[in-house]
């Protein structure tokens, strides 16, 4: 680096501490589970007026991508803005610290930065790991932040009202309620409204300090029993259409049971036309109750006072298929699975209702938040901060964003205990390209090209016969330089 370039790499850091730094003493962070972007301001169908208008706020990412479509590798890489290859973690079951038990995390390096941080729902995945959340991570113990979906039982005084949802409930149990449940409660029977209501409260407990707020809603993450006024937002039969129809040439491994929403393979009930459209019913149902809480805690922030003082940042932990591929759930590499819903509204955006189509990572989140709130970088991020993407909506700050998931799907449930294969997949701007590895050689059992410039759903693999072979060949050298190959 030359000395003039040093200098101008110093200035552009102080004018962005400047600019960014002033007033960034509060943090609101936002996350969803299992939240595709299915969204109204990404042309979704979805109603979603609260989150809609938070994105007229800020910069709405549309192509933003998780780590691991799986719940605890994309919120533990997320929150150490490390890879899950770097904490060698790629199952629900183990605590990240259980692996590096020193690691930082993203609201344990605000709170040693004078900022007092709290938790209020999921966002650290707790459930069947040996620790229960990350208490070295908050000022305050946790809240609804351990807990079963499948225990979601609506909690009313009186009467249960009935539930009109009655086709995807014979499908099977969703631990202890039914897949589908649609029952006249108030938000506040399920966890998602206790959530909201408790950030509410907590907002006024702390609104006079600077602080790291995270609330984590548990919807639309199955079991989609959302009340009943949220399902009645949707007439079921002008609901998209959608193809369940696998992606042409595609391998085998590309692919999984869908046992969570499906149920064990052994004794699976594929569902029928009218309870998938339930299903998906209900999911959009979901994303409408969590937009509703959403808008309660913004609501909270701006009767505070603090709305044009704080950093929002709403996200999902990673995509999900609804039947689409043939697909329930999320664990692929598939796009609908790797892409996440992302916003981020600095204080005085300088570009509010802005959208970018840069690529950006989850993992990025991290160094992002230091760098707006003025904190010094945390040591070892392997993300990039987007202060430039929110200073200019058009910057790029990385030629790709990867992705991987093991086979089987959930490895620490099988056998072995640990992947027998690993797929690895870059996204540039127009290709996505996945090779399937050999856990343990790392010799390539199979691979998928699909050209978004044509294929946006991902309908057709073509690895074998590219449109461009040039665009391939680049694909597959970024991918390398993420995960370089131990056998060419």
């Amino acid at each position: 680096m030359t000395i003039r370039s040093a200098a101008l790499g110093a200035l552009f850091l102080l004018t962005s501490v400047c600019i960014h730094g002033a007033e960034r003493s509060r943090v609101l962070f936002i996350m969803a589970d299992d939240l595709r972007p299915e969204l109204g301001c990404y042309g979704s169908v979805a109603i979603t007026p609260h989150l809609d208008a938070l994105a007229r706020r800020g910069t709405l990412f549309r192509r933003a991508y998780c780590q691991q479509a799986v719940c605890n590798p994309s919120r533990s890489s997320m929150l150490t803005g490390l890879r899950p290859g770097t904490l060698g973690l790629y199952v629900n079951g183990t605590h990240f610290r259980e692996l590096k038990p020193g690691v930082l995390t993203l609201p344990q390096w605000m709170k040693q930065h004078g900022f007092t941080t709290r938790c209020v729902g999921k966002i650290f995945h707790n459930w069947h790991t040996k620790e229960h959340g990350d208490p070295r991570s908050w000022s305050a113990p946790e809240f609804l932040h351990y807990a079963n979906h499948g225990d979601d039982i609506p909690e009313v005084s009186g009467e249960m009202p009935p539930n009109f949802a009655t086709l995807s409930s014979n499908l099977r149990q969703y631990g202890k309620v039914p897949l589908c449940e649609c029952r006249e409660v108030p938000d506040e029977a399920y966890y998602d409204g206790r959530v909201a209501a408790e950030a509410v409260r907590v907002l006024g407990e702390i609104k006079d300090e600077s602080f790291f707020l995270a609330v984590g809603f548990w919807k639309p993450h199955a079991p989609f029993n959302a009340p009943k006024k949220y399902w009645d937002l949707y007439q079921r039969e002008k609901l998209p259409a959608y193809d369940p129809a696998r992606p042409v040439a595609a391998p085998e491994i590309a692919f999984h049971q869908s046992t969570e929403i499906l149920g064990p393979a052994e004794n699976q009930k594929q569902p029928t036309a009218e309870q998938a459209a339930e299903m998906r019913h209900g999911y959009f149902a979901g994303i409408s109750y969590m937009d509703a809480q959403v808008g309660k805690v913004i609501a909270a922030l701006e009767q505070q006072g603090l709305l044009d003082s704080t950093l929002i940042v709403f996200s999902g932990d990673h995509g999900y298929h609804i039947g689409e591929h043939g697909l329930w759930a999320k664990t692929s590499n598939f796009e609908l699975d790797a892409r996440v819903p992302l916003i981020i509204v600095p204080p005085k955006a300088k570009h509010a209702g802005a959208s970018t189509d840069t690529l950006v990572e989850m993992v990025d989140l991290f160094p992002t938040v230091t760098a707006v709130c003025g904190v010094p970088s945390a040591p070892g991020m392997e993300g990039a901060s987007l202060v430039p993407v929110l200073d200019d909506p058009h910057a790029t700050v990385k030629e790709a964003a990867y992705t991987q998931h093991p086979r089987p799907p959930y490895p620490d449930r099988a056998p072995r205990a640990r992947p027998e294969v690993m797929g690895v997949s870059v996204r540039t701007p127009t290709l996505r390209y996945t090779e399937w590895r050999d856990f343990d050689s790392g010799s390539v059992v199979a691979s998928e090209l699909y050209d978004h410039s044509r294929d946006e759903a991902e309908m057709t693999n073509t690895v074998d016969h590219p449109v461009t072979p040039a665009a391939l060949e680049q694909a597959r050298q970024l991918l390398y330089r993420q995960f370089p190959p131990r056998q060419r």
